[in-house]
């Protein structure tokens, strides 16, 4: 991946994200099937037990029940509130500057869920859920081909499923506390398809 120009992050629409996820949206963002190959892939790689972040969550989470902790980060209190996987939630707006709040080396583990396309500042953020990882944890980004299209950055909606899955490499491969990405694809003949990147915390 070329250098991430500011350029390739800009957005149609560029109030703040806090009007646009104003109103809750009850609305599975994954078919069954995709939903599916999500929780399989979490359980796998997730450890048991610990705290689990679950960045830019909605009311649904994919997740296995086998952990100690799940903290949702959100921008909808109602859908967060509504979120069966969810111990407890912090209202963050990641498009805008800040620290996440955590302690650094306290989380067991971290998704992002078919929400990556809609990061202003990926770089800042990989960087801050890398501090908050333990050493060995890993940071799960899993996305498929939908999006509100006025929010995603131009870096995705003018790029296809294998330069979004570079992408993300590249966010990985930019933060120094990643080790080597992995990833996986899940393409069916029909609906919809999960791509997945992954990083553990050096």
């Amino acid at each position: 991946m070329k250098k991430l120009l500011p350029e390739f992050f800009r957005r149609e629409d560029e109030r703040p994200d806090a009007l646009f996820y104003a109103q809750p949206r009850f609305v599975a963002h994954l078919d069954e099937a995709a939903s599916r190959a999500a929780y399989r892939l979490y359980d796998e790689l997730l450890p048991a037990g610990g705290h689990i972040l679950d960045l830019m969550a909605g009311y649904l989470s994919h997740l296995p029940d086998k952990f100690a902790r799940v903290t949702g980060l959100g921008l909808n209190r109602e859908e967060l509130l509504h979120n069966p996987s969810l111990s407890d939630f912090v209202i963050v707006d990641l498009n805008r500057p800040g620290f996440l709040p955590f302690a650094s080396e306290s989380l067991g583990g971290a998704v992002c869920t078919v929400s990556v396309q809609y990061m202003t500042r990926p770089l800042e953020t990989f960087s801050e859920v890398a501090r908050s990882l333990r050493p060995g944890a890993p940071f799960i980004v899993t996305f498929s081909n939908r999006a509100f299209p006025t929010k995603a950055v131009l870096a995705w909606r003018a790029t296809d499923d294998a330069a979004h899955v570079r992408l993300v490499r590249s966010y990985f491969q930019s933060t120094p506390l990643f080790g080597p990405t992995f990833s996986q694809h899940f393409e069916p003949e029909t609906g919809d398809p999960l791509f997945s990147v992954w990083a553990y915390r050096l």
